[in-house]
């Protein structure tokens, strides 16, 4: 195995540094209160990481460098290609709401902060070893703090950032108490070390469950699984709607490559400590997400705690991963990282909806504000009633064959029980998705609500969320190749 520092590995990241640091001292010079130019480097940094990230994958450069540190492999190309969108839609959505509400008045950090925070989670994402995973969890959480602490000025902001850096801080602590119980354990960081420590007997057992029971603590608290989501409807409320969606989309395929690296790449020997809590985990967060959502009539709030419901599909996906005969399911990995790419699509476009819709002196945040948006913006709606359909996993839309792959995983296991609750917690949260439909389509327009014109939308922008809705239609009803590619990523990377 080649330990060596090959810095092509790392090329992705390296470019991501630079570009980071060139955007914050170009806007350092950039005397335009909008800061376009600013917001355009920044979409061409995403695109020369896609370019080169493709050219890796493409010419097939993977690999273990930097001592054992870092990891090239489909699952990491892929993985940062899904982050690369995620950002770039993100910045594009939010770019208008950002200006409209002075959050670039004073300088363009939402951009450069950004890109720190999508460099911190490629970290994540090419972890090979416990030490990495930490630094990438760091350098992507104090990135976030501070994007939630933008607007100094909104007591709910900065209310929303000290619970999510206290908490935050709290969960890291954990994360990192687990970690150093696993080493003291196993007397390695390197994950591929760990994973053959763990598969020869020759580790201390209780140091290393314990270890376990603080890393899936840390896992749940970063994928917003209840009870670790107490910070998520705070902070999702709280922070500027453009901070939200940076949050809510691209940290999430992070998360879920940190989980596979630790539990999966690492700990898959000790998979009887670890799936019987990520079950609980997964039970917990679609009672309480589901259940919570019900109640909510800020927007932005159900959204949260829909999360919460989604982390718990997600939770059983990686359960899944490991038969009752003590087989592995690779396809229940690959639908676990299917479903993580299908509910940051559906993310990206409800959130990207909220912030299409907010204008100057005007949030729209509540339910009701959504009231007669059919009449008014006939595509908006549309769009707005697809990404309900798929998040509420109704068919023929994405996340109906998202929650079936991952069904069809926990059937394959052995836990039918645990798939006909999940059922039925999702007939559950139906309701609250199809509420939001019937406000949109059927209530009678309100004033001061949604605006009667879409003359503050751009065409590039609301052409992005067109497509944003149609990919969600189109892997619906064609899934098989992004979900063959799931798995495909999974087996390469993970060695099944």
């Amino acid at each position: 195995m080649d330990y060596s520092f090959d810095f092509v590995l790392a090329t992705p990241e390296i470019a991501l540094l630079v570009m980071a640091a060139g955007v914050l001292l170009f806007d350092a010079f950039n005397k335009d209160g909008d800061r376009y130019a600013t917001f355009g480097l920044s979409l061409v940094s995403l695109l020369v990481l896609s370019g080169l990230t493709l050219w890796q994958w493409n010419d097939g450069v993977e690999g273990i460098g930097f001592g054992g540190l870092y990891v090239t492999d489909s699952l990491a190309h892929f993985l940062k290609l899904c982050s690369y969108i995620a950002v770039a839609a993100t910045l594009i959505y939010g770019r208008a709401y950002a200006e409209e509400r002075d959050l670039l008045k004073n300088g363009g950090e939402l951009y450069s902060l950004t890109l720190l925070a999508l460099l911190g989670q490629m970290v994540m994402i090419s972890a090979g070893s416990m030490l990495t995973v930490f630094l990438g969890v760091e350098l992507m959480s104090f990135a976030l703090y501070a994007l939630v602490a933008l607007r100094r000025e909104h007591q709910k902001s900065v209310e929303a950032a000290m619970k999510y850096f206290v908490l935050g801080a709290l969960s890291s602590g954990v994360l990192l108490y687990g970690l150093s119980m696993v080493y003291g354990s196993t007397g390695t960081l390197d994950l591929h070390e760990i994973a053959a420590a763990v598969s020869a007997g020759e580790y201390q057992r209780l140091a290393l469950v314990f270890g376990v029971v603080f890393i899936v603590s840390g896992l749940a608290f970063k994928l917003t699984a209840a009870p670790f989501h107490m910070w998520t409807p705070d902070v999702y409320q709280g922070a500027p709607t453009t901070v939200t969606l940076v949050i809510a989309a691209a940290p999430k395929l992070a998360a879920t490559a940190m989980a596979l690296r630790l539990l999966i790449e690492a700990l898959h020997g000790a998979a009887l400590d670890w799936q019987p809590m990520l079950m609980i985990l997964a039970v917990v967060s679609l009672v309480l997400g589901n259940l919570t959502a019900i109640m909510q009539t800020n927007f932005k709030r159900m959204l949260a705690f829909s999360t919460v419901s989604h982390m718990g599909f997600i939770f059983l996906g990686l359960a899944s991963g490991v038969n009752a005969d003590g087989s592995i399911s690779v396809e229940a990995y690959g639908a676990a990282v299917f479903y993580a790419v299908i509910y940051v699509l559906t993310t990206l476009s409800s959130f990207g909806l909220i912030l299409l819709l907010s204008r100057k002196g005007f949030e729209c945040e509540n339910i009701d504000d959504l009231k007669g948006l059919n009449r008014r913006h006939p595509m908006l709606a549309f769009v707005l009633l697809l990404t309900m359909f798929s998040l509420a996993g109704i068919p023929p839309m994405a996340g109906f064959y998202a929650k079936l792959s991952v069904l069809q995983a926990v059937v394959g296991a052995g836990y039918v029980w645990l798939a006909v609750f999940a059922v039925v917690m999702s007939l559950i949260g139906a309701f609250y998705y199809l509420r939001v439909v019937k406000v949109a389509y059927f209530d009678e327009p309100v004033e001061g609500a949604v605006p009667a014109t879409a003359s503050h939308i751009d065409w590039f922008t609301s052409g992005v969320l067109s497509v944003n809705g149609l990919l969600i239609l189109v892997y619906g009803i064609l899934p098989g190749s992004l979900m063959a590619l799931c798995i495909r990523v999974v087996q390469d990377s993970l060695g099944f």
